[in-house]
């Protein structure tokens, strides 16, 4: 069983930058990979970033490749999202969720899902 807590989201400027840290409980959380995924009002789901196990793979939505930064820390049990040129586009609730398998970038494709925090970029 993983537990997956989100924090760091908040009111940002257009341009600015936000980090969002996923803190994981559970001894095994080295052995998941990790996926960012986000949900703006009115709007579907949808993917952001995706970690493997190691970090040494990672894969971005086209919408934030180039502007977001996924990492993960195996050692603190943390998963991070760097969001710079942060514009309205972006304002969503995001979620971190951990998935067994290599290559997940679907929400269903996930085993644990955080309850979300909400990054709010005004224009």
């Amino acid at each position: 069983q993983v537990q997956l807590v989100e924090s760091g989201g908040g009111l940002v400027q257009a341009g600015g930058s936000l980090r969002l840290s996923c803190a994981a409980s559970g001894r095994t959380f080295s052995s998941y990979a990790m996926g960012w995924f986000r949900q703006a009002p009115g709007k579907e789901r949808e993917f952001v970033a995706a970690i493997s196990w190691s970090g040494g793979w990672t894969y971005y939505a086209n919408s934030v490749k180039g502007r977001f930064t996924i990492s993960r820390d195996n050692a603190k049990n943390t998963v991070y999202l760097q969001m710079n040129s942060l514009n309205a586009e972006d304002t969503a609730v995001y979620y971190c969720a951990a998935g067994r398998s290599y290559g997940t970038t679907t929400w269903d494709g996930m085993d644990y899902w955080g309850r979300g925090t909400l990054v709010t970029v005004s224009s």
